[in-house]
């Protein structure tokens, strides 16, 4: 039951086309407003990367994000008023498997929005890697990615459809904004950079900075994804438990 959820959600994500302009063409053109208008040898103030080699990962991370936490949270709180999540609970589909099949199918449908920031970087601004950076940078972006979209399903089972829509967009642009997916954090005061550092967009755009430079991701950066994922996943468990107590 829930790899046919899954094969759902994704057909029905794949069908929106205003969902995909935004999670796929969008991050690309705004990798190309910013990032791409900068010369590609100055290097970002604070770190060793290069202004498109930052915000070629930093759109990528953004695109992903748009996919996943924008993708699941107004559709799950319409779909709660709608009645389809009441629906499902009379099947056989454990609170668990939805949770994981929304996941499971956000994660699947953020892969070409870092394909596709990814090839235009490398057409567009000559962004150059090894072949074993590329594809860890996608593996690592894609990965972290889960963080998001767990707490995409979380929203939506605490907020009404009607709220869905504004609530998520504060969370995501602040946390996107203030993760360093913008612009880098080291332009920021000392104690807003000190609180950026906990942050699970900062964690998560610093493990593809770590690979661009040839390291591995940080183990700070992979424990605070983690940390936040299972807060998150846990979260929306205990949310979906909670609405199905009101039915």
């Amino acid at each position: 039951m829930s790899t046919a959820l899954v094969r759902l959600e994704i057909t029905r994500a794949l069908r929106n086309k205003k969902f995909l302009f935004f999670t796929v063409i969008y991050p690309a053109a705004l990798f190309l407003m910013i990032g791409g208008t900068q010369n590609g040898k100055i290097p970002v103030f604070g770190t060793e990367l290069t202004m498109a080699a930052f915000y070629m990962v930093a759109m990528a991370s953004f695109g992903a994000l748009t996919a996943v936490l924008m993708g699941n949270s107004e559709r799950i709180a319409k779909e709660r008023e709608k009645g389809w999540v009441r629906q499902l609970r009379l099947t056989a589909l454990p609170g668990r498997g939805y949770v994981l099949a929304k996941i499971a199918s956000a994660a699947v449908v953020s892969l070409p929005s870092i394909v596709v920031v990814f090839v235009v970087a490398a057409a567009v601004k000559g962004v150059r890697f090894d072949a074993w950076q590329w594809f860890a940078l996608t593996g690592a972006i894609w990965a972290g990615s889960l963080v998001f979209a767990a707490l995409g399903v979380a929203i939506g089972y605490l907020v009404s459809g009607d709220t869905a829509r504004p609530v998520t967009m504060i969370i995501y642009f602040g946390l996107s904004i203030l993760g360093g997916l913008w612009m880098p954090t080291t332009v920021y005061p000392q104690w807003l950079q000190d609180i950026a550092e906990w942050l699970p967009t900062h964690a998560y755009a610093a493990l593809g900075q770590a690979i661009e430079l040839g390291d591995a991701p940080h183990a700070k950066d992979v424990a605070v994804l983690a940390v936040y994922f299972v807060l998150f996943a846990g979260g929306a468990a205990w949310l979906y438990r909670k609405d199905t107590l009101k039915a």
